[in-house]
């Protein structure tokens, strides 16, 4: 196998001027670049593969406001994950994507091999609102760009991942990667209201096929018809996939599963900023951990929660992906033995 099989040309590319590099010149480079990741005692964490949408957005919050940030569920996902294992990441940019948001998702050790760039026109773009007590927003402005066009086709590497995040996207993409993965997997899915009231059938197809469900509590009532929390999680299982997650923002989140409930309380966050990611962020660190330590047990499950959690807390204390990128995999650990503290009696 060639080195350019192996490592981008666009890095390689960065170590020489000519593109030339000598075998100690890689090692020293790769050293360098290392991500920096929780480790557990699993041996080597296993890829997760995350397909979802790369964007650009304008925000406004009670706090302030960000502008033309790093947003999408890809990235959010894609980054959290990777503080738990290798990050093969599946979306599409377009000609304004500049290469230093690429370098910010390289230098969490993030493959781009399925990152489509698509030179016909501007990147995915969504504007929006917080009300004052951040709960709820409005939708400034959506232009679908790039996106409209997305079809998710996988490189042959990533066709035998073991662990999937269908992030947040249109159920008949998703249904589109499940068609080319070649290999037994466990394969998670995020949806949202917006394919719950125009996609449902499309939706309802995906989620017999997938092992684990994830939404908000609100989709998982107007999904179920369900007001009630663990009706709403009961609902979910007839519906098909093997457990299910409802995130609670401030309240936490449940897990469903054959062997039990499992409800976690959320980190207390003492500075809001902007909430946005934190939902792909959530799902991204739970498929992370599930890899890392490669077992889907009720007991992992349950673990994976926690750290899902605690990841997630880190999203929302900055714009963008900014914080979840700065944060490191200490601050990820110190909170999940926090919450360990708050609900160990």
């Amino acid at each position: 196998m060639g080195l350019t099989e192996i490592i981008p040309a666009r890095i390689l590319g960065r170590l020489l001027p000519n593109g030339l590099v000598t075998v100690p010149q890689l090692r020293d480079h790769l050293c360098m670049s290392k991500p920096d990741r929780l480790s557990f005692d699993a041996g080597s964490p296993l890829p997760v593969l995350v397909v979802g949408s790369i964007a650009f957005d304008d925000i406004i919050t009670p706090y302030g406001t960000g502008e033309r940030i790093l947003g999408g569920s890809a990235s959010y996902a894609g980054l959290a994950a990777s503080y738990f294992a290798p990050v093969r990441m599946v979306g599409v940019v377009g000609h304004d994507f500049e290469e230093n948001f690429m370098q910010r998702l390289e230098a969490r050790g993030i493959d781009l091999e399925g990152l489509q760039r698509d030179e016909s026109g501007p990147t995915f773009y969504w504007s929006g609102k917080y009300h004052d007590n951040f709960n709820s927003r409005d939708t400034i402005e959506i232009r679908l760009n790039v996106f409209e066009n997305f079809s998710p086709d996988l490189p042959g590497s990533y066709k035998n991942t073991p662990y999937i995040l269908l992030a947040n996207i249109q159920p008949s993409l998703q249904t589109h990667v499940l068609g080319q993965l070649t290999d037994k997997t466990f394969v998670a899915a995020d949806s949202m209201d917006l394919w719950i009231n125009n996609e449902r059938e499309a939706l309802l197809e995906l989620i017999q096929n997938i092992d684990c469900f994830i939404i908000n509590d609100s989709e998982a009532t107007l999904l179920t018809g369900h007001s009630n929390i663990i009706e709403a999680g009961r609902g979910l299982l007839s519906l098909g996939p093997r457990m299910a997650i409802v995130k609670r923002g401030e309240y936490g989140a449940c897990l469903f599963h054959p062997e039990g409930l499992f409800s976690l309380t959320a980190y207390p966050v003492t500075q809001l900023r902007d909430p946005t990611g934190a939902g792909d962020s959530f799902a991204g660190a739970f498929l992370g951990y599930l890899a890392a330590v490669n077992d889907t047990g009720f007991g992992t499950l349950k673990k994976a929660v926690a750290y899902a959690t605690a990841t997630a807390s880190l999203t929302v204390e900055a714009f963008s992906c900014d914080r979840l990128e700065s944060a490191g995999s200490a601050a990820i650990e110190q909170r999940y033995q926090e919450l360990v503290c708050m609900v160990s009696f």
